[in-house]
């Protein structure tokens, strides 16, 4: 974790180092929380009798397959812009690249596996026959987009280049506790530089509130999730905290904001906003979401929350109460692609499916495991 704080203390982790650890053991940690790129920079500046020659080749290696890894995808948001743009149409990336470029002043710094755009939800059959007509193939067909259904995401890869593509829309982002109002998103958006290239994104304000629900819809058990939030809030001046505060009440996110800033602080030192500290202080619930998060932090979510801790972890992160009821229930009768059933009679279908999510999470998570 010392590795993760936006304001490192060396000699804390050389005197972590004078109990040397099981070198392949935290190298795979770290790949699981995503945070190897943090690890391999932070070591790589100490001094040699600090890592055993052998460990060190082993993490360069690692760190520079990661860096190719991320080139590669980064040529391919790159190819993707240009093909969109030339088709008059611009879509946002979120997190990866841009979320990097934005948090660590290196797209290639922080560690992510495909590549995330923002699109209405009008433009999904347009946007896949193009992307069909590219090269890529639809994970979510054509068909079942015409007919209404909502996926988790709307899935696309090119089997040549191993290359995924997410496609999310308001309907999509279902951990949003309210409808993500993508028109003024779409108004506020901006541009981040990319390799010399410029590639459109939301606001910063926007992509902040974004990463703290995608975090708190994950748990939190990875750690990238919370050094994205305290590598952000620790570049003081960058973020205007009063448009934040109004993004996420827009969107019901705020009590997944305050999370997210107090896990920073708590957990890698990154100081909190002085517009967030009175908000963050008076909320009675943020130490026990930080006392769950550390219960599942250790493991990287391996083996994943059971139901009931999942379900009052819901709850918690809309605030408790009527809300976090609401919240709980609308995620619980949401259906995904996982849920949908092959069916004549589509309505049908469509009730059936929203009965069997719970009985399908329950399944699935109901032991722990899935």
């Amino acid at each position: 974790m010392e590795c993760c704080s936006p304001q490192p203390d060396s000699a804390r982790i050389e005197e972590l180092l004078g109990h040397p650890p099981n070198w392949d053991a935290l190298f795979k940690l770290a790949a699981q929380h995503g945070v190897l790129a943090h690890l391999a920079t932070r070591l790589n500046h100490l001094s040699d009798a600090s890592i055993p020659v052998e460990a060190r080749k082993a993490l360069q290696e690692l760190h520079r397959t990661q860096i190719i890894h991320t080139l590669r995808i980064t040529a391919e948001l790159l190819r993707l812009v240009t093909m969109l743009q030339g088709e008059k149409m611009e879509l946002p990336v979120v997190k990866g690249p841009v979320l990097s470029a934005r948090a660590y002043g290196d797209a290639g710094r922080r560690q992510y596996g495909d590549l995330d755009f923002l699109a209405r939800q009008e433009d999904i059959a347009r946007i896949t026959r193009l992307m069909e007509k590219a090269g890529y193939k639809a994970v979510v067909p054509l068909v079942e987009i015409e007919a209404g259904r909502i996926p988790g995401q709307y899935l696309f890869f090119r089997p040549e280049s191993r290359s995924v593509i997410e496609l999310h829309t308001a309907r999509t982002l279902r951990y949003f506790p309210k409808s993500l109002p993508v028109d003024d998103f779409y108004r506020r958006k901006t541009r981040v530089n990319i390799d010399g290239h410029e590639v459109p994104a939301l606001a910063l304000e926007d992509e902040f509130v974004l990463i703290c629900i995608h975090g708190a819809k994950h748990f939190w058990e990875r750690l990238i999730w919370i050094a994205d939030v305290a590598a952000l809030a620790a570049q003081e001046g960058k973020i205007d905290w009063i448009r934040v505060n109004e993004s996420a009440s827009v969107v019901g996110a705020a009590t997944m904001v305050r999370a997210g800033l107090h896990l920073a602080e708590k957990i890698l030192r990154a100081p909190i906003p002085k517009e967030m500290v009175r908000a963050i202080a008076g909320d009675k619930g943020l130490p026990r979401i930080k006392e769950t998060v550390e219960k599942w932090l250790p493991t990287a979510g391996e083996p994943p929350p059971r139901i009931m801790e999942r379900a009052a972890f819901r709850l918690a992160m809309h605030g408790g109460g009527i809300s976090g009821v609401g919240y709980l229930l609308r995620l619980l009768f949401s259906p995904t692609e996982e849920d949908w059933q092959a069916d004549a009679d589509a309505r049908a279908s469509r009730v059936w499916e929203k009965i069997r999510r719970p009985l399908r999470l329950a399944r699935k998570y109901g032991r722990g495991g899935g």
